[in-house]
């Protein structure tokens, strides 16, 4: 929220290479596939926030999928089923519970303090349907207290535990709680053959070894309205 449109584009540009691309497609289908698969059902309503390159959103399968973005750049590299929403996080133009899921990965970190992040949690709770789920994966802090910052617009500092916490004081139901997932990125030591991706997400024993980015996931309770108290 603090970089302009013309900043993100930039950063988007120098960050990731669009010859990177199909490689990470290709992760990310087999990560879909094998993993988020099962939290996702196939009717269901998705919408990915700050969904980038669409790498999530164009690989799962689900009934509806939207994806949201500040960098209006984003919406080429986006599947046409993918309906998109030029917006900022705190404030989507959806209805009130409009969605069954809301994905988000390795974009909390780039909010500017705890209160945007706030606002982030309530603008999700709001779209969420009864019941439905949010899902988060991200840089953990406590496993990358250096690596974390080689990021130009890395500003707020989360574990799976302080997430925990900002999640329930927003409302949400914390049900399921990893610190240690995938690692930090795809240019780590995750493996890129799709079989060793595939190996890797069915052993959680081993993700303690090379995981450095936590998943959360959380649901609305299932008697509550539009908006948290």
């Amino acid at each position: 929220m603090t970089a302009s449109m013309a900043d993100l584009e930039k950063l988007y540009k120098f960050r990731f290479k669009e010859s990177d691309l199909p490689q990470k497609a290709r992760i990310w289908k087999t990560i879909c596939e094998v993993f988020f698969s099962r939290l996702i059902g196939r009717d269901e309503t998705v919408l990915d926030l700050a969904c980038g390159y669409g790498e999530f959103i164009n690989n799962i399968a689900a009934g509806k999928k939207i994806g949201v973005d500040l960098n209006p750049d984003v919406a080429r590299f986006l599947d046409p089923e993918v309906q998109f929403i030029n917006s900022r996080a705190d404030h989507i133009v959806l209805p009130d519970a409009a969605v069954d899921v809301v994905f988000s990965s390795n974009f909390l970190e780039h909010l500017p303090n705890k209160d945007a992040l706030d606002a982030v949690f309530r603008e999700v709770f709001r779209i969420l349907k009864p019941g439905g789920r949010l899902i988060l994966m991200g840089p953990n802090i406590r496993y990358l207290a250096g690596e974390y910052w080689d990021f130009y617009d890395h500003y707020l500092p989360l574990s799976h535990l302080s997430l925990e916490e900002g999640l329930s004081i927003s409302g949400f139901e914390v049900e399921r709680l990893i610190g240690r997932f995938l690692p930090y990125t795809t240019r780590s030591a995750l493996p890129k053959a799709s079989f060793l991706i595939s190996a890797y997400l069915r052993l959680p024993i081993v993700w303690p070894l090379l995981g450095k980015q936590f998943l959360v996931v959380a649901r609305k309770p299932a008697g509550e309205g539009g908006r948290p108290d």
